[in-house]
C-alpha cells in the first residue's frame, strides 16, 4: 500500500487533477493549503460512456466503430507507411498561433481543437477545419425602421466578435460568421423599435451595451463572444431635421428673450437704487458727470460734452421771465347772435329765387 501511495502523482489543485488523464494508480495526491500538505483522494472508477460530452452537447467520438471503419483506418495507415517519406509532407499540418484545427476522422470528431503548432492527420480518412481566433469586425447594414414614437430613422452599427470555443463554432453552427451578422441586424432592429427618438439620440452607449449583451447571450452556444458593439450613425429624414432645427431655434430664442427680460428687470432695479442714492446727495450727481466725461475723453474723441445743471439756470430764468413780452389776449366768442341774421335765416325757405 505504501509503495502504491509513493507512485501516486501529486497535483497542485483539484482542477489539475480533473484535467489530467487516467493513471495506473487508484489514488491521487493533492496539495492543500499554503503549507503544501498533501491529501489522498481516491479515484472512483466510472464505466466508459459511448458518447463524449463537450460542455453540453454530445459527440460520437468514443462510440464503437464498425468493421468497415477499422479496415479503412488500417488501410490509411498502410498507405501512409508505403508512401513515406512523401506522405509526411501531406499528413503533417501546421496552424498558426491565432488558429485552431478541428479534425474529423471518417466524419466523427477526433479529439478537441488542435494547435497552435503541428499536428498529424491520416490520408484519405481525415479532414480538418481551421478556425481563426482573432477579433473580427463587420458593419451592420443600415436598417431603416420606426422608433417607438413612429419616427423613421436609419441606424447602422459596428460589431466586434471573436471565436471563444473553436469546437462549438464548427460543430454547433454551419456558418458562425453569417449567423452572427444576421443576428446582429435583427437585434439592432428590435432594440431601436422599442426606444423613442430622444432615447436613441442621447443614450447610444446604453443601447450599444444592451445590444452587446443580447448578442453575446445568443451567440454563446456557437462559441462566439461579442466583445464590443458601437452605434455609428442615426440618420433622420430631411423634413424631420428641419423641424427639429426650427424647434431648437425657437427654444433658444425663447430662452434668450427670457434672459434679456430678466436682465432688463435687474438693470431697472439697479438704476432705481442708484437714482435713490444719487438724489440723496447733490454732489454725487456732479461726480457722476465727471466720471462720464472721463470715460468719454479716454476714447480720444474730439467732441467735448459739458453738462450744465439746471439748478444753476433757475435764478436767471426767473429774472428774465418777467421781462418777456406778453402775447395778445385770446379772442372771446360772441355772447349774442345778430338778430337780423337769425330773421333772414328763418325766412330763407319762403323766399323765391
Amino acid at each position: 500500500m505504501a509503495s502504491q501511495l509513493d507512485d501516486s502523482p501529486v497535483y497542485a489543485n483539484y482542477e489539475d487533477m480533473r484535467n489530467s488523464g487516467p493513471t495506473s494508480s487508484t489514488d491521487y495526491m493533492v496539495q492543500m493549503g499554503p503549507t503544501g500538505d498533501t491529501v489522498r483522494v481516491p479515484v472512483v472508477q466510472i464505466p466508459p460512456k459511448q458518447t463524449q460530452q463537450y460542455r453540453g452537447f454530445k459527440t460520437s467520438e468514443n462510440e464503437p466503430r464498425g468493421c468497415m471503419e477499422w479496415m479503412v483506418t488500417i488501410l490509411s495507415v498502410l498507405v501512409f507507411i508505403i508512401t513515406s517519406p512523401i506522405s509526411i509532407f501531406v499528413c503533417f499540418k501546421v496552424v498558426a498561433e491565432y488558429e485552431r484545427a478541428i479534425i474529423f476522422r471518417l466524419g466523427r470528431l477526433s479529439g478537441g481543437a488542435r494547435g497552435p503548432g503541428m499536428f498529424f492527420i491520416l490520408p484519405c480518412i481525415d479532414e480538418y477545419r481551421k478556425v481563426d481566433l482573432r477579433t473580427v469586425t463587420f458593419n451592420v447594414p443600415q436598417q431603416e425602421m420606426l422608433t417607438k414614437d413612429s419616427v423613421t430613422v436609419t441606424v447602422d452599427a459596428v460589431v466586434y466578435y471573436r471565436i471563444n470555443d473553436p469546437l462549438y463554432a464548427v460543430v454547433q453552427v454551419e456558418d458562425y460568421s453569417t449567423s452572427t451578422r444576421l443576428l446582429a441586424a435583427t437585434t439592432l432592429r428590435n432594440i431601436v423599435g422599442t426606444r423613442n427618438l430622444s432615447e436613441l439620440l442621447t443614450e447610444r452607449e446604453i443601447l450599444a451595451h444592451l445590444m452587446q449583451s443580447t448578442l453575446d447571450e445568443a451567440t454563446e452556444p456557437w462559441g462566439v463572444m461579442v466583445e464590443r458593439v458601437e452605434i455609428k450613425d442615426v440618420s433622420l429624414p430631411v423634413s424631420m431635421q428641419r423641424a427639429m432645427a426650427a424647434e431648437a431655434e425657437a427654444a433658444r430664442d425663447a430662452r434668450a428673450k427670457v434672459i434679456a427680460a430678466e436682465g432688463e428687470k435687474k438693470a431697472a432695479t439697479a438704476l432705481k437704487e442708484a437714482s435713490d442714492v444719487i438724489s440723496a446727495s447733490p454732489s454725487a450727481l456732479q461726480l457722476r458727470y465727471l466720471q462720464t466725461l472721463s470715460s468719454i475723453s479716454a476714447e480720444k474723441n474730439s467732441t467735448i460734452i459739458f453738462p450744465l445743471p439746471m439748478e444753476l439756470l433757475t435764478p436767471y430764468l426767473a429774472k428774465y421771465a418777467a421781462l418777456m413780452p406778453q402775447g395778445p389776449p385770446p379772442a372771446q366768442p360772441p355772447e349774442k347772435y345778430d338778430v337780423s341774421f337769425i330773421n333772414a335765416q328763418a325766412a330763407w325757405p319762403k323766399t323765391n329765387l
